[in-house]
């Protein structure tokens, strides 16, 4: 009896195998047939995209992804999708197209690309950083975290040099918000841009300059302890800036500058000249 039991459950087994493995060889023929329509599909998506037609080649891949959904060609016609958006300035359908992808193929080893190729989305939609700072917000949380979640990928090194950049356009607001407000000689609220751009902004280009305003508002205010504070900051890391030339001659009055200088003599010069004349 436990024989018989043994060999019933040892048949039962044996045709789950069988169909199994059957099931399996016939799912492997109809993937290679889906491959090759797959693969066709994808080619006219990619002569449609060489042939300038950017447009008509997204709508090929996003065909070719939905109508064969079980091929390892999906995810790349998805990703192509994207970037021919994104190559014809796109940027809103290109991002759609990223995010679905991200959410629909979250193992996929191109993941990487799709979140570097997203940041870029949003960086290149940045028109005036003067007024709207949002999409810079975005392209920076989002090359960091490429950064942080692709080191080694060949995208982090590009996301660390755009978010300098990121830097330096996030440091001109303030700079620009901080002159306004010195024009309408609220001295504070100027002070406090320019000390972000110090304090948040320090590697950019227009630290230098931030300095030399500081150093400008608080003598301007009275706090010359602060003034000269910022002013020796500056002298101490960039003594050979024309902005420590500017903020000296705020304690040396008598002091001229090398543009002073320059300017001075070319009128000496001219008043030479007119003496043979």
């Amino acid at each position: 009896m436990n024989f018989f039991k043994f060999f019933l459950i040892f048949l039962i087994a044996t045709f789950f195998l069988t169909n199994c493995t059957k099931k399996e060889k016939v799912s492997v023929i109809v993937e290679e047939d889906v491959e090759l329509q797959m693969i066709r599909a994808f080619r006219e998506g990619y002569q449609e995209f060489e042939a300038g037609d950017a447009l008509y080649a997204a709508k090929k891949f996003n065909e070719a992804e939905l109508l064969f959904p079980q091929s390892s060609w999906a995810p790349k016609a998805a990703l192509m999708a994207a970037y021919v958006y994104y190559a014809q300035d796109y940027y809103f359908d290109a991002e759609s197209e990223l995010n679905r992808f991200i959410k629909t193929y979250p193992k996929n080893p191109d993941l990487n690309y799709a979140h570097f190729l997203l940041a870029m989305c949003y960086y290149e939609k940045i028109v005036d950083e003067k007024k709207d700072i949002g999409p810079l917000l975005q392209a920076q949380e989002k090359f960091n975290f490429v950064i942080k979640n692709y080191p080694n990928s060949d995208y982090a090194l590009d996301a660390e040099y755009k978010l300098n950049l990121i830097q330096d356009y996030l440091a001109s607001k303030e700079m620009y918000i901080g002159s306004h407000y010195m024009k309408k000689k609220k001295w504070i609220a100027s002070i406090n841009r320019y000390k972000t751009v110090v304090e948040k902004y320090e590697k950019t280009i227009y630290v230098e300059e931030a300095l030399h305003r500081l150093v400008e508002l608080y003598f301007t205010i009275g706090l010359e302890n602060e003034s000269q504070k910022y002013a020796s900051l500056l002298g101490y890391n960039y003594q050979s800036s024309k902005w420590y030339e500017k903020s000296y001659k705020i304690f040396n009055k008598k002091y001229k500058t090398k543009l002073e200088l320059k300017q001075e003599k070319k009128g000496m010069l001219k008043k030479f000249k007119k003496l043979f004349d």
